[in-house]
């Protein structure tokens, strides 16, 4: 295999797909693959996969082959590339006998540079299949979404475990697998069953910054999605309910009170599927409420929000699910309706008839989905350590983190629960000791628990307060929940101490902020993007694809935004490579020049900076940073020197939370004393307020729960204390 520099490959991204600069860890995939190496590639949906082999197919001799599981997905893979001017085809059950002959001509022509088939198309054994591959001198084969070849992934299907003939029959050639949802067990798994050879492991960050991340309790949930579609109306979306049934019912609603909504799962036939997808894509279907069957064969890469009706079974599925938001990079939400009566009917489905050992890798896995859900504390941060990578305990874009903290007194409603749960014998789960703390009328309460001091003095607080209650006590371990037949609620040592008043119970509850797409006020010209979109639509419907094969929003935004005059600057547009801007660019040039001449408007491509490329994070000594960094040793001279905070902030122009920041990092090194900077009493109080909140990284959750006294500087300068003094 030949060797490229860095800068023929930087510059056949640009040529090919019109991208200044490789994302997350693109570039040594890349590498890896033109080096002939073996390639495992971990990245987060959305985050650019194809381009990993998409890329090198263009630059290696022959054909790259591409085992993709859905039709649906090889079809909009194959759009997009042709979109871009490269030669691309796909090989399945859609196609007449007679257009794959066709395919299949075209490629032993040498007409084609990437082939898509599905996994069930590679027989174990076959000769003349084997020949037919053979006689295409492929270069590649890239396997998408991988992790179907684990039992111990999230989606298994039997049909990828025939793969790893592939190595067998083309020892010498490069197989890449990509996946967007793989743990270290799923991992290894792939790369066994693929017989994968000293293969190099990529793993990207999972975190997917522009995706919001919300949970909510499951109560009046039609109401609620209604509101937020009428409140994003322009927006595209996707709902996932649990059950076929579930999806009719809710588009149907959805229809009824006027929003453009379909529904999309596995009991309908092919046909009826296609069409609802192909106009989803087209945007004729502003939103689609779907079971998982709908999702891995989407790359609409404006999804605006992504909503769960239900409970996923798994968090590999939920990312996966969620990660179909965004893949523009721009906001977008991922909202989950939790109760754990969904978690209930999950356990059901979670047993696999006559395979125990599956059963009980489903059961797990439900049970670290139900943590999530139930997780008090940064969704962010559970998520990317679920991965394996570890995240700050707070990232501003959740529900948690977004919220309002404070302080409750829970000892007394506390109290009532333990009671119910000793006084009913400690022999039941949750959902019987809140119907007994509720006073429930049902039958299956016992007749003599209807007799207990409990029974009843719960009606002060709703069953969802309870669930709650019972999820906080099990989660700050004051109560235990045994597993053997049935689940059930047991009282430990701190438990007890409760019960006996010999302890108080201090919880802190978070008032919710509601996801708000409309956050982040556009810099872009509104009417301009609209006249952009209306000759995309039309461009696209010329060309029989969707509009974002043509150019995705992010691209639309940035034209709306800079006004390029030229096709030399429309070269420095995202997305817009040199086959789109021969194809494509004269049609919008001539819409930004009509709307800036009837509006007066330059063009303003002066203030676009050149976008520097993400690059995998990179842990440095914090000692490091106050050496490295000019600005900050200024400010600990001017410090040092007598200034006060305010006095350094006026006089270098810049914010006093600016100069707060620059003295932390002395802070953390111990180069500069707290009480320099921190009053006794206030630098107590917040160290009090940390290791209460169990708050280490999040400034906001800390001054919450803090009078206004205390400034972000102050709280900032404390964290990094406590931090040095607890390791």
């Amino acid at each position: 295999m030949s060797t490229y520099s860095q800068e023929k490959l930087h510059g056949a991204l640009k040529h090919f797909f019109g991208y200044d600069e490789f994302r997350l860890t693109q570039l040594p995939i890349i590498e890896s693959v033109l080096a002939g190496k073996d390639t495992l590639a971990i990245m987060p949906t959305g985050a650019g996969k194809s381009i990993c082999y998409q890329l090198p197919a263009m630059l290696l001799p022959g054909i790259t082959i591409v085992i993709s599981p859905l039709i649906a997905l090889m079809k909009d893979q194959v759009d997009a590339l042709v979109a871009n001017g490269i030669y691309a085809a796909f090989l399945n059950s859609s196609q007449s006998q007679e257009q794959q002959q066709q395919v299949v001509r075209d490629a032993q022509n040498g007409n084609i540079k990437l082939l898509y088939i599905a996994p069930e198309r590679i027989p174990a054994n076959s000769d003349s299949f084997f020949s037919f591959l053979k006689g295409l001198n492929p270069s590649l084969f890239a396997i998408d979404e991988a992790h179907c070849i684990s039992s111990w992934g999230h989606d298994f299907r039997p049909e990828y475990l025939k793969l790893a003939v592939l190595k067998k029959q083309f020892p010498e050639l490069p197989v890449i697998a990509l996946t967007a949802s793989a743990d270290k067990v799923t991992q290894q798994d792939i790369v066994a069953r693929l017989a994968l050879h000293q293969p190099r492991i990529f793993i990207s960050s999972f975190n997917r910054p522009n995706i919001h991340y919300f949970i909510r309790q499951k109560k009046d949930v039609f109401g609620y999605i209604l509101e937020y579609i009428k409140k994003h109306k322009d927006d595209c979306g996707i709902i996932y309910a649990l059950s076929r049934a579930s999806t009719e019912g809710l588009a149907g609603k959805l229809h009824e009170a006027g929003i453009k909504a379909a529904y999309y799962h596995a009991g309908m036939d092919s046909a009826e599927r296609s069409k609802v997808q192909e106009a989803f894509q087209r945007d004729e279907y502003k939103v689609i409420v779907a079971t998982i069957a709908f999702g891995m064969g989407i790359d609409k890469s404006n999804v605006r929000f992504v909503i769960h009706h239900d409970v996923s079974k798994n968090v590999e599925g939920y990312y996966q699910e969620t990660g179909r938001a965004g893949r523009d990079g721009l906001r977008s939400d991922a909202i989950l309706f939790y109760s754990f009566g969904d978690i209930m009917k999950l356990r059901r489905f979670a047993e696999v008839e006559g395979n125990p050992q599956q059963s009980a890798i489903s059961r797990r896995k439900l049970e670290l989905m139900q943590q999530y859900c139930e997780h008090e504390g940064c969704r962010r941060q559970y998520l990317m350590e679920y991965f394996g990578e570890q995240f700050p305990a707070y990232c501003g874009s959740c529900d948690y983190c977004t919220s309002s903290l404070e302080e409750k007194d829970a000892t007394v409603d506390a109290q009532k629960l333990l009671s119910a749960i000793v006084r009913t014998g400690e022999r039941y789960g949750a959902g019987y000791i809140i119907d007994v703390l509720r006073g429930s009328a049902s039958e299956k309460i016992d007749p003599a628990h209807k007799e207990l001091k409990t029974y009843g003095i719960g009606k002060n607080l709703k069953k969802e307060e309870w669930q709650w209650m019972v999820q906080q006590l099990l989660y700050h371990h004051f109560i235990d929940k045994t597993e053997d037949q049935y689940v059930t609620l047991k009282l430990n040592e701190k438990g007890w101490k409760i019960l006996k008043g010999e302890s108080e119970l201090k919880l802190v509850m978070k008032k919710e902020k509601e996801p708000d797409l409309q956050e982040e006020s556009p810099e872009y010209d509104q009417q301009l993007l609209k006249d952009l979109k209306s000759l995309r639509l039309d461009m696209a419907d010329r060309e029989h694809v969707p509009a974002y094969n043509i150019v995705a929003d992010n691209s639309l935004i940035e034209l709306a935004t800079y006004l390029p005059e030229s096709f030399d600057e429309l070269k420095h547009i995202s997305g817009f490579g040199d086959y789109k801007i021969s194809r494509y660019g004269s049609g919008f040039l001539q819409v930004i020049k009509r709307y800036a001449e009837a509006n007066n408007l330059p063009s303003r491509m002066h203030f676009k900076k050149p976008k520097k490329g993400s690059t995998a994070t990179v842990k440095k000594d914090k000692k490091d940073k106050p050496a490295a960094n000019s600005t900050m040793q200024s400010t600990f001279a001017m410090f040092n020197d007598g200034m006060s905070v305010a006095e350094i902030a006026a006089q270098r122009s810049l914010s006093l939370s600016t100069i707060e920041t620059h003295l932390a990092a002395f802070v953390t090194t111990g180069m500069l004393d707290i009480s320099k900077v921190v009053s006794k009493d206030k630098l107590a109080k917040i160290m009090a307020t940390i290791k209460m909140s169990g708050q280490t990284m999040a400034l906001k959750p800390i001054k919450d729960l803090l009078s206004d006294d205390y400034t972000y500087g102050e709280i900032r300068m404390a964290l990094e204390y406590y931090k040095k003094v607890n390791g």
